[in-house]
């Protein structure tokens, strides 16, 4: 039997940018990316800190460095620049994987830069 389970997430980045005209997805740092282990393309729960929205989409690589968060195509009207967000990565793992396992939370400060938590 297989579980889905939190793997990782990026825990209040906040919003940056929010580009209605685009395909939809979220545009996140590269440097956070590669802290949380979430990859270009991977399907993330967005969840809104500020308005309570959980929706679904995929990841895209942004600038490293940048702090970038942004919101694109229908999920941009979804938040408002400044709001704070969770973003879950899941995985499937057997249960005695699941039973040993440590997610990773990568926490930010009001920049979008890693902090120690």
């Amino acid at each position: 039997m297989f579980v889905h389970v939190f793997r990782a997430k990026l825990h209040r980045v906040v919003v940056t940018e929010a580009n209605l005209n685009y395909m939809g997805s979220i545009t996140v740092d590269e440097n956070l990316l590669d802290a949380s282990g979430i990859f270009p393309n991977e399907k993330v729960q967005i969840v809104n800190i500020n308005n309570g929205e959980r929706f679904e989409t995929y990841v895209i690589k942004g600038e490293r460095g940048s702090g970038q968060i942004c919101l694109n195509g229908p999920a941009a009207r979804k938040v408002q620049l400044g709001d704070k967000l969770i973003v879950i990565a899941y995985g499937m793992m057997t249960l005695d994987e699941a039973k040993d396992f440590t997610p990773t939370a990568i926490y930010v400060d009001e920049n979008n830069q890693q902090v120690k938590h």
